[in-house]
């Protein structure tokens, strides 16, 4: 049987690692940057990035939290106050040594050395927690309740464009609290947030759980995290929202006077989501024709193509597409106006239809001669194939458009969620059968790395090194855990921990 021909080569299944990177470049997102392992965003993908960043904002904000800015660059000195931090994030760290550039024998060199090294921006803990030292003095200061949105820097050996780069673009929540019992709290309603938001808006179920003491932030007390299957079964970290106890507050010296008059240090917290989440949304999503944006990211959700066979009749045809575009502005979906685009380049039909297929944009309308003389519009939804199209009256797909981009909202969360959840694995209980499911050739399907294993795990952190082999790690111990007894999959001990395992990004 002949494959179907489809607009991204290779597919999938044939080679997942290059489908990845031909969507991105079909779709216009993103291209490399000639510093190695940084990315240009392209205004597609920087499109999607500043609709994430608007509707993350306003639910954070809605939180009690507001923005500020702190420095890029960070005193080498601030890293060493807490050793935990520094030893996770020094092989990762840019440093900058000198500040100035000096002409010799026709080439620029650096000189001017500094003082002190500065770290270029890898989180802000240190930093912020600077600040925090001099913005908190009284019980009565508190909560301080800050987030950042900025760029970081992190030195990838590996970087791949949106899932790993050198730079990328992130927010950083940062609070301080009097107590233990509301830092947690706070840890968690960050984290029901950083749900909420990327299962209803980006349509990505996932799992909430608590890192493993491995896979926990450095220098943290607990690390909580969202994880997503990917379409080659491997999990990728969406958010994470971490409690660090007083550890940070100790390091720069965040104190305040209590209700009875005495000093204490205060309890912080960090959490964060990045442009990561614009690869997560490719690799969720995406078919072999290209990106699927969910409507309720999408910054574009319906392009109107007018089709001009003919010079006189553009005049005409493309006032018919104002009109409905402007019919269409009127209605609201998800709480704004619709956000409708004329295509009016000078471009076939077909290239412009293709097009606006790879980019994943929900709805494609098309208006020619015979709509206008109908009064009807050809509707294609990009959760159905490229080759249906349904002819509507004008005025039944305006007051129909809002309901018709959630039907493909809940779809695409509905195919996402049923892939993951036919990829969770129960049934392994030894280590043995762990490594052979992990390490299984599959000869037609190379790239797929087997899915979610969910068993039992000791809690013994000593035994995460027995994954390193496998390259799996425990991606999370769910929130929701059954309760029951069994055997620990490692060693065989009793247990009583859910534990998620799996290959990740």
């Amino acid at each position: 049987m002949t494959k179907e021909k489809s607009a991204i080569s290779p597919t999938r299944e044939d080679d997942y690692p290059e489908w990845y990177q031909q969507v991105i470049k079909a779709a216009d997102l993103a291209e490399n940057s000639p510093v190695r392992g940084c990315m240009v965003i392209k205004p597609w993908g920087y499109g999607i990035w500043e609709t994430i960043q608007r509707q993350l904002d306003d639910r954070i904000k809605a939180t009690g939290h507001e923005n500020a800015y702190f420095p890029l660059f960070i005193p080498l000195s601030f890293f060493e106050k807490e050793a935990a931090h520094v030893e996770g994030f020094a092989k990762e760290c840019a440093v900058v040594t000198h500040h100035r550039l000096e002409e010799k024998d026709g080439r620029l060199i650096p000189a001017g050395p500094l003082e002190e090294p500065l770290v270029v921006r890898p989180t802000s803990e240190t930093i912020i927690g600077d600040s925090f030292s001099r913005w908190v003095e009284s019980y009565r200061d508190l909560p301080l309740l800050i987030n950042q949105w900025a760029n970081v820097v992190r030195w990838e050996m590996r970087p791949r464009i949106f899932l790993r780069t050198t730079e990328f673009l992130w927010q950083e929540g940062h609070t301080a609290h009097a107590t233990h019992e509301e830092a947690l709290q706070e840890t968690l309603t960050m984290l029901e947030v950083y749900r909420s938001f990327v299962e209803d808006v980006l349509a990505i179920p996932v799992i909430v759980g608590e890192k493993s003491p491995g896979e926990r932030f450095p220098g943290a007390v607990s690390t909580f995290t969202l994880e997503a299957m990917m379409q080659d079964r491997k999990a990728l970290q969406s958010c994470t929202s971490h409690y660090l106890g007083q550890n940070f507050a100790k390091a720069s010296n965040i104190r305040f006077s209590n209700k009875e008059g005495q000093l204490e240090y205060a309890y912080t917290t960090s959490w964060g989501m990045t442009t990561r989440l614009i690869g997560s949304l490719i690799m969720c999503h995406g078919d072999d024709d290209g990106l699927r944006l969910p409507p309720r990211i999408a910054h574009k959700q319906i392009v109107i193509i007018p089709v001009i066979p003919k010079p006189e009749l553009e005049e005409a045809i493309l006032q018919y597409a104002e009109n409905l575009a402007a019919e269409l502005r009127k209605q609201t979906f998800y709480g704004k106006s619709l956000s409708v685009h004329i295509d009016k380049r000078d471009k076939r039909g077909g290239e412009k239809n293709w097009e606006w297929i790879k980019k994943g944009i929900p709805l494609r309308l098309e208006v020619g001669p015979r709509d206008l003389e109908a009064q009807a519009v050809m509707v294609a939804r990009r959760d159905q194939s490229p080759k249906d199209k349904q002819a509507m009256p004008m005025q039944q797909f305006v007051q129909d458009a809002a309901s018709i981009l959630e039907e493909i909202q809940q779809t695409y969360y509905a195919q996402a969620k049923a892939y993951r959840d036919a990829h969770i694995y129960k049934h392994l209980e030894t280590f043995e059968q762990m490594r052979a499911f992990f390490t299984s050739k599959n000869e037609d399907k190379p790239e797929i790395h087997g899915g979610f294993v969910l068993a039992k795990w000791c809690g013994d952190p000593a035994t995460e090194e027995m994954l390193s082999d496998l390259k799996v790690t425990i991606r999370c111990l769910p929130l929701n855990q059954s309760g029951t007894k069994g055997r620990c999959i490692l060693t065989g001990k009793e247990a009583t921990i859910d534990a998620i395992f799996a290959k990740s990004y």
